[in-house]
């Protein structure tokens, strides 16, 4: 039986439900994953994301096998990194991936980013997701990091309208125009640094959203902390969120965002915090020279 604070769902375009809270993986060092992610499925997460690039899939596979969970109980989500965009090169990124976390079925696999200086590689490698959707070796796909006219493109020239677009989105930089893009063709947005902590290593230009005082002040009058109240903004904006961390604690905490509602009026004051300032990088600039990297064999 899962904990009680397990996150509830979200059905995705075809028909598959994903916990709405997940624990993301980015930049968690291999050797710090295995433990994070067995936090994380003790206190009651069922979905983990990571992806190729960040080298940790094995460790992530590790440690959903040393749960003792049933495989059908967690919702595992990856990446194909650009430098296996191609049909055939994304094919085998499957494989890869699949390897290394230890499965024979991704719950949710999608394009990390898109290649907006070869576009076509982009659609050969979404080509490829579909065929993986059809054969059952994926139960759905997506993209990340796609804006408004990557969107358009895909949609014009793929048969598969993406289930997920995962997207830098937190109070200070919120994306409206994509999600409400995704929104009207029935794809999710999920959040990535959804408590803004990209903030934290990027000259953003602005203050840490953890100590915003719009966001403390709500915090106060709820008797949660920050990272909690911005979660719950995010889940009550209908989206997908995924916080990373490494420490027990703040894993525990992350999820506990399910007893408590922010009021329009408190959403309202959180919207009003948007800078329009992308603290990862810009989609556009996306190439294979300045991005690409060897994804192992193992």
């Amino acid at each position: 039986m899962a904990p009680a604070t397990a996150a509830p769902s979200l059905e995705l375009n075809n028909g598959v439900t994903m916990p709405a809270l997940g624990l993301g993986v980015f930049q968690s060092p291999p050797e710090e994953t295995t433990a994070a992610v067995q936090a994380a499925l003790g206190a009651g997460y069922r979905h983990i994301d990571t992806a190729a690039a960040y080298g940790n899939e094995r460790e992530v596979g590790d440690a959903v096998r040393a749960s003792g969970l049933d495989r059908s109980e967690v919702f595992l989500e990856t990446k194909i990194w650009i430098s296996d965009y191609g049909y055939d090169e994304t094919l085998h990124g499957f494989e890869k991936s699949a390897a290394k976390l230890g499965v024979e079925q991704i719950d949710l696999l999608i394009l990390h980013q898109a290649l907006p200086s070869a576009f076509d590689k982009t659609l050969e490698a979404y080509r490829a997701l579909e065929t993986l959707l059809a054969d059952g070796k994926v139960r759905a796909i997506g993209v990340s990091n796609f804006m408004v006219n990557h969107l358009e493109q895909l949609l014009d020239q793929t048969s598969v309208v993406p289930a997920v677009n995962q997207i830098e989105q937190h109070p200070y930089f919120q994306q409206a125009e994509v999600q409400a893009f995704g929104e009207r063709h029935g794809i999710l947005a999920q959040a990535w640094s959804p408590i803004g902590g990209i903030t934290f290593y990027r000259d953003s230009g602005h203050t840490s959203t953890l100590q915003d005082p719009v966001i403390t002040k709500i915090a106060a009058a709820h008797g949660k902390t920050p990272a909690q109240v911005m979660l719950r903004w995010g889940l009550q904006h209908g989206r997908s969120v995924i916080p990373k961390s490494t420490k027990p604690a703040r894993i525990a905490e992350n999820l506990d965002v399910f007893d408590f509602e922010l009021t329009p009026e408190q959403l309202a004051a959180i919207d009003g915090l948007e800078t329009g300032k992308r603290g990862g990088p810009e989609p556009e600039d996306i190439t294979l020279e300045t991005f690409g990297r060897d994804i192992p064999e193992a």
